[in-house]
């Protein structure tokens, strides 16, 4: 599969890196040389120094060759025009990176589809739905639906009192069947449990469960539910302005942003927010418009530094609930060592929304994990696949690889060794992201 991307910003780049280990051709187009910079010399792709929206250097770059054009540059016009010339020029699909909603709405899809634009993305908005699930379900650093909710994905920090802390997997206390735990986090290494693992205190677990079992899962868990009343926003822009609005109930919601007009287009967008025009970093300040009373605080500025060190002040506050937007991709671990609570990545998960659209057709979905650098992918079993054959433990799986349940006629049933996964099967699997390929064989 060949794949232009344009754009070396923090989601092209990113995204470039991501796809440069599968089996795919990748040139990336950027105009400014600085942000290519060794690139090509450090990953398996292409760089070119271009416009892309200019006739001559998407020819350059054999776009007509291309199975898929991205165009993620900051510019959303820049982004629309690139993807409409390089349909033009023989590319097979398109995507661009917007930032207007309205064209997001499924009575513009066809619209768009004629213009020879296939796909579009906005990440802010899907880091803004993020947040909404994490504040509905705060107990937990990040929650999933899976297949629509046939299955939950629960990812919880673990606290000492927990009931399950030192017990090993051999022991037989995880055979209940409510819930699978299908990996662990512990000091910035993912671990796929085997038997003789228990969990510790300060582990983050991944867990799979049903629905009806999230309140026993949160339970063996040692966490308290609360609800979710008041909430700071710190920083106005769009991530911001999109939850705010989309947050439903009787919530008294507060954003506090510094640029004054800023303040006034949020007064108008966003009616059921109190705005304040202030410095959210400045304690002071945050002391002020009652942090100390706050349910959440969520963190999502420009500046990763500022997020950060504002979720901890909010902790220090007694905040339940932080979320951070943490941008900087280096800064992730250092965030989850700070236990500042739920980390947001608006360029992971940008990438796993496009990187799900290259897989397999046996592949149904990919949710990229940022804390665990893992994803959660659901596969459906084929007549006569591999994963059909055998029961669950005589599965020659990847040894980063655990399936954490399937869906059959739409009910989600949990998995253990003596499962036999059938055909029509929708098979749910935690893996590694450079296993995903591996496990295609299995399913096709």
């Amino acid at each position: 599969m060949r794949i232009v991307i344009a754009g070396a910003g923090e989601v092209g780049t990113h995204l470039a890196k991501l796809l440069s280990r599968e089996d795919m051709e990748i040139s990336l187009l950027d105009e400014q040389a600085e942000r290519l910079g060794d690139l090509s010399a450090n990953y398996d792709l292409l760089t070119k120094v271009g416009n892309p929206t200019s006739i001559r250097d998407l020819k350059d770059i054999h776009v007509k060759d291309a199975d898929l054009f991205i165009s993620v540059t900051p510019h959303e016009t820049e982004n629309m025009t690139a993807c409409l010339i390089a349909n033009q020029l023989g590319a097979k699909r398109t995507l661009a990176r917007i930032d207007n909603y309205e064209y997001l709405l499924p009575e513009n899809k066809k619209f768009f589809e004629k213009m020879g634009l296939n796909h579009l993305i906005y990440p802010e908005v899907l880091a803004a739905n993020e947040i909404e699930e994490s504040l509905r379900t705060s107990w937990m650093r990040y929650h999933l639906h899976l297949s629509q909710g046939a299955l939950e994905l629960c990812v919880v920090k673990v606290r000492e009192g927990a009931k399950i802390i030192g017990k090993t997997f051999a022991s037989g206390v995880y055979n209940h069947g409510r819930y699978r735990i299908v990996a662990i986090k512990r000091d910035q290494e993912t671990l796929i449990p085997r038997g003789q693992d228990a969990v510790e205190a300060g582990d983050m677990v991944y867990c799979v469960c049903t629905k009806e079992d999230m309140e026993f899962l949160r339970e063996e868990l040692g966490k308290s539910k609360k609800e979710i009343k008041n909430i700071i926003f710190f920083g106005g822009g769009r991530i911001a302005r999109k939850a705010a609005t989309e947050l439903e109930g009787d919530r008294n919601i507060k954003i506090i942003e510094k640029d004054r007009e800023l303040c006034r287009l949020l007064s108008e967008k966003v009616p059921n927010a109190l705005i304040i025009n202030a410095d959210g970093s400045d304690m002071d300040v945050l002391k002020e418009e009652g942090i100390q009373d706050a349910d959440a605080f969520v963190a999502v500025t420009d500046s990763s530094e500022a997020n950060i060190f504002a979720c901890l002040a909010a902790k220090r506050f007694g905040v339940h609930k932080t979320i951070a937007e943490v941008e900087n991709l280096d800064y992730i671990p250092m965030a989850e060592g700070l236990d500042i609570g739920t980390v947001l990545n608006k360029k992971t998960i940008a990438a796993s929304y496009i990187y799900q659209m290259l897989l397999d057709a046996s592949v149904r979905g990919v949710h990229n994990l940022t804390s665990a650098d893992a994803e959660i992918v659901e596969f459906y079993a084929k007549e006569g696949s591999e994963i059909t054959r055998h029961k669950v433990r005589d599965l020659d799986l990847p040894d980063e690889a655990n399936i954490g349940g399937i869906v059959r006629a739409g009910e989600g049933i949990l998995v253990n060794g003596e499962t036999q996964i059938i055909a029509g099967d929708l098979v749910v699997v935690f893996c590694k992201s450079h296993v995903i390929r591996n496990l295609e064989r299995f399913f096709k």
